[in-house]
Order: structure tokens, then C-alpha cells, then sequence
């Protein structure tokens, strides 16, 4: 399964500060505001909407996979380091020149990039290709790239807004590999990715990659608050039709549709999948050597229930690929969260880990019955992605069907359905060996340590009539003591587990307490050696 650990993409850098209003695009950009060339293009423009596309993806899913698209000349040639020397030029940005609180940056053909992504714009329903040339990045002069030269395509692009100041335009959004994005919130950096679909991941066949093979996006109209893309997803099996609204804030908002078309039987189809990084932490220190306290872009999986439970699943850095499925119906909301906001919680003056967004995942309409998969990675690098949470569908994904989904994604710091917004959140997990902390003597027992905060629970004395529920699957709780810790309005739980060798053992806890439960539901997976 090594190759469900996908390397992360590194974006290319730009000048932030680049806000050059008024400054005309070549003819390469379909946004100039010539009025003879704008009349010329939308004379060369086709009709489009959502349901064409939509349309088109279920027509093409009748038909055979067509043969990817290649490149050539220097495109092909271009290797990592020539590769990450290349910039677009933020003076040729799209969209800069008409007011708009919204510009597009284009991703350069080559190196991991070797399939054309093909993009258009749509104005008042009328679809036209954007142009793009060589003329639209930066080359060093080593490179002997040809002047002028008209691309056949472009890697992906990204979205800038005024996230933090209205001066400055940051990115936002960024599609770039496979059907892959990722987008931030109001001072937030790069951290974990969504993808568009993902097909049989984590089973022990070969993984399929859809990909956005096309883009329409919706001119902004001046001062417009959101910006609509849509997409065409191609894979062996599936097609499909995707709509996304992105309204960028405090926590950026992306409303998605999706439509899919099966092409063939799936195994597994998992929805709104997500990819991040988790490499060590106070749970699972592992066996890195390192001055820093934790190293992760996300921390815990949540799953919100319609029930007003919530789920928290701390990562791990597993010694072998490890799957936990999280029943529900209809889930409120599912996501990976990074709740450590502190600095000193991870001591990397350059990654800043404290800034990396949480993403969850609101589902609109009737999502039915199904689980939240998680699957972790063995890892022994932060450059790679080696967490994966998706939603799988109860019913089965047969050729032939068509799927519609629509859902909501939040970025940012805190985003909507990040924890229970009633009942004392988890603050902390610790895992060590078992028995009297500092005694020489090994204890044949794990050490599980939960700390809760906030809600009613905090509120309480410490002699207060609560108790923990903990339940065991594949082993033995050997002790459970709740304690408040003293000076503080924090609860302490504390877990003593015995199991056999090479046992998967789930683990489940939560505070009760006048006819209440008083925490999230805690949730863990303990792989004994």
C-alpha cells in the first residue's frame, strides 16, 4: 500500500504584494477589456451551464476512457529544479483589470505536471478557453525557453482575494494535481488538501486518481463576494460534474455539487476525501529525534451525529496501515481539525503548524447511511501526506448510476463543527507505558491519558457525581480514574489497558453524569506489539 503515501506539492512562491491595478493583459488573457477583442471572443464562445456540463459527464462515461493528453519540447524535458525556478508573473494575472476582488494564477506545464488542464471562462453563460503563453511566467535564461510560445494547457491555477488586508491579495484556493485543492482561511497557511473524489483507497487493488481534466470559471462580477468554478472529474471508472462557490473568510466557505457517472463497478467510492500529514505528537511520539513537539497539519478526525454526539480521533504514525470506520446516518458534519493554536505546541519557526486550517465537511440533503473511513500511513517524513478521511456511501457504486452530492467545506482556524459546541471538548491525549510513572519495573498495561475542558463539566467541583463510561474492544481495562486537576477547570481521565501481543485494540471513552453525557466521545486505536 506504499502508494497511498503521496508526496506534497510544493507551490510555487509569488510576489504577495503584487497588486497592480489597471495594468492591461496581453492578448493571451481572454480579461482584457478591449471592446473589439472582448466582442471577438465572446463571438468565438459557446453556451454553458452546470447542467450542460453535467450532461456532457454522463455522456462520456458512456464512451471509453480516452488516451491522456501528452506534452512535448521543453514542457517534457523540465525536471524538479528547473521546475520549482518558474513563476507566473503576477502582472499577467487574470481578472486584475475590471475590479473584481478576485485573481487567477496559473500552475506551468511539466515535471510531475505532464497532463494539460484546460481552462475556460464564462461570462453572462458564454464559455470561451483561456490563452496561456510563455509570455505569462518567468523563465531563468538557462532554460532556452522559446518567446512567445502558446501552451497546451497549464498545471492548475489558483485564487487570490484580500484575505488578511485589501491591499494585498493572498491565495485562497489553489487546484493543482489530480483532483486535488486546498484553500485557507483568514490567516491560516497551506496545511492538509481535499480532493474530488477518491476511488478504492486503502484497499489492497490499485488506487485510482481522478482528475480535473477541465475548469469554466465564472467571471467575478466588481465587487462580488464569491467566485464559482466548475470542473470536469475523468477516471477509469468514474466521471463526474463539479460546482464549487468559494466565499472567502474568517473561514472560507466552499459550497460543493457533485455529480457522478459510474463507468464501472467501485469497490469503495469515498466522498469529500481529505489528505493531510501527521508525523508525531505527545500520543505517538514514535522514534523521532527531534527538538520540536509535535509535527502534524491535523490532529484528530471529528464526526459530529445527527444525535448531537461528537467523536474525537486523535492521529497516529502507525507501525502498518491502519483503518478505523466510523458508522452513521447522516452525518452532521465530518472533518480532520488542528486544534493546538499555540506556538510553543510545536516549536517550528518556518512549517508554523499552528496555522495550518481544519477543514470540515457539512452535508447537504440525504447522505444516508454510510461510515467515515480513516486510514494512516506508516510515515518517516513530513513531506508526506499519510492521512486520508473520506465518507462511504452504505449503497454500492454500480456502473451505469448517477450520483449527485452537495456539501459544505469550512477552512480556518476554527471552523464550524471543529468540536462539540456544548459538551467539554478533548484538549489533550497521552499515551505511555502503563503502571506508577518513574518505577523501574514495566507494568504489562498502556497508559492512556484524555484531558477535557469546557461545557458544564468544567463548571463542577471536583466531588461532583460524574464518572467515565471507557469501553475496550480486542482488550482489558486493567484501571479508569476521573479526577479535576487541581487549580484548573480541567478533567483528567485516565485509561489502563491490558491486550494480547498483535492485537488492533479500539478504544472508546466519554464523562456521564446527571443523565447527561458531559464530553466528546473519545476515540482510539492502540496497535500492541
Amino acid at each position: 500500500m506504499q502508494q497511498l503515501t503521496t508526496p506534497r506539492l510544493e507551490y510555487p512562491a509569488f510576489n504577495r504584494r503584487a497588486f497592480l491595478a489597471g495594468l492591461a493583459c496581453s492578448a493571451a488573457a481572454p480579461a482584457l477589456t478591449s471592446a473589439t477583442y472582448a466582442k471577438a471572443q465572446e463571438a468565438l464562445g459557446e453556451p454553458f451551464s452546470f447542467d450542460m456540463l453535467s450532461e456532457r459527464m454522463k455522456k462520456a462515461a458512456e464512451a471509453p476512457l480516452p488516451d491522456p493528453e501528452t506534452i512535448g519540447g521543453f514542457l517534457a524535458d523540465l525536471n524538479y529544479d528547473a521546475y520549482q525556478r518558474i513563476r507566473f508573473l503576477p502582472e499577467r494575472a487574470r481578472w486584475q483589470d475590471q475590479g473584481q476582488h478576485f485573481r487567477m494564477h496559473a500552475f506551468h506545464l511539466g515535471w510531475l505536471f505532464k497532463q494539460p488542464v484546460h481552462i475556460n471562462e464564462v461570462v453572462n453563460g458564454e464559455s470561451r478557453p483561456m490563452t496561456f503563453s510563455t509570455k505569462d511566467f518567468y523563465y531563468p535564461e538557462s532554460l532556452g525557453v522559446p518567446e512567445n510560445a502558446e501552451m497546451p494547457g497549464v498545471a492548475g491555477f489558483r485564487i487570490h482575494a484580500p484575505m488578511n488586508r485589501a491591499d494585498i491579495f493572498d491565495e485562497l484556493i489553489v487546484f493543482l494535481g489530480a483532483s486535488y485543492f486546498r484553500a485557507l482561511g483568514r490567516d491560516n497557511v497551506y496545511g492538509l488538501s481535499a480532493r474530488g473524489l477518491a476511488v478504492n483507497t486503502g484497499l489492497s487493488g490499485s488506487e485510482e486518481f481522478p482528475r480535473f481534466s477541465e475548469f469554466w470559471l465564472e467571471r467575478p462580477t466588481p465587487y462580488s463576494d464569491t467566485v464559482t468554478i466548475c470542473a470536469a472529474l475523468t477516471s477509469r471508472s468514474v466521471t463526474g460534474a463539479y460546482r464549487f462557490v468559494v466565499n472567502p473568510g474568517d473561514s472560507t466557505i466552499v459550497d460543493v455539487t457533485a455529480r457522478l457517472f459510474m463507468r464501472n463497478d467501485v469497490e469503495q467510492l469515498g466522498i469529500a476525501p481529505l489528505t493531510s500529514m501527521f508525523l508525531f505528537a505527545g500520543n505517538d511520539k514514535g522514534d523521532f529525534d527531534d527538538f520540536r513537539a509535535a509535527v502534524h497539519d491535523s490532529e484528530a478526525l471529528v464526526l459530529n451525529t445527527q444525535s448531537g454526539e461528537t467523536f474525537y480521533r486523535p492521529l497516529k504514525n502507525p507501525m502498518r496501515l491502519a483503518s478505523s470506520y466510523l458508522g452513521a446516518e447522516n452525518p452532521k458534519s465530518f472533518g480532520l481539525v488542528q486544534r493546538s493554536r499555540d506556538f510553543d505546541s510545536y516549536l517550528d519557526a518556518q512549517a508554523h503548524y499552528e496555522k495550518r486550517p481544519s477543514l470540515m465537511i457539512e452535508p447537504k440533503g440525504d447522505w444516508g447511511k454510510g461510515s467515515v473511513r480513516l486510514v494512516e500511513i506508516p510515515s518517516d517524513m513530513e513531506t508526506n501526506d499519510n492521512i486520508v478521511a473520506f465518507w462511504i456511501p452504505e449503497a454500492p457504486a454500480e456502473a451505469g448510476q448517477s450520483i449527485e452530492l452537495s456539501y459544505r467545506m469550512h477552512w480556518g482556524f476554527a471552523p464550524e463543527g471543529d468540536g462539540s459546541a456544548t459538551r467539554a471538548r478533548v484538549i489533550r491525549t497521552r499515551v505511555g507505558e502503563g503502571g506508577v510513572a518513574g518505577i523501574e519495573e514495566k507494568a504489562d498495561t498502556r497508559k492512556f491519558v484524555v484531558d477535557f475542558q469546557g461545557g458544564t463539566l468544567s463548571e463542577l467541583p471536583g466531588d461532583a457525581d460524574v464518572e467515565p463510561t471507557v469501553t475496550v474492544n480486542r482488550g482489558e481495562v486493567a484501571e479508569a480514574i476521573l479526577s479535576k486537576i487541581s487549580g484548573t477547570d480541567i478533567w483528567r481521565l485516565v485509561i489502563e489497558v491490558k491486550a494480547t501481543s498483535d492485537s488492533v485494540v479500539e478504544l472508546k471513552a466519554a464523562v456521564e453524569g446527571y443523565e447527561q453525557t458531559l464530553t466528546e466521545t473519545w476515540l482510539y486505536q492502540w496497535m500492541k506489539e
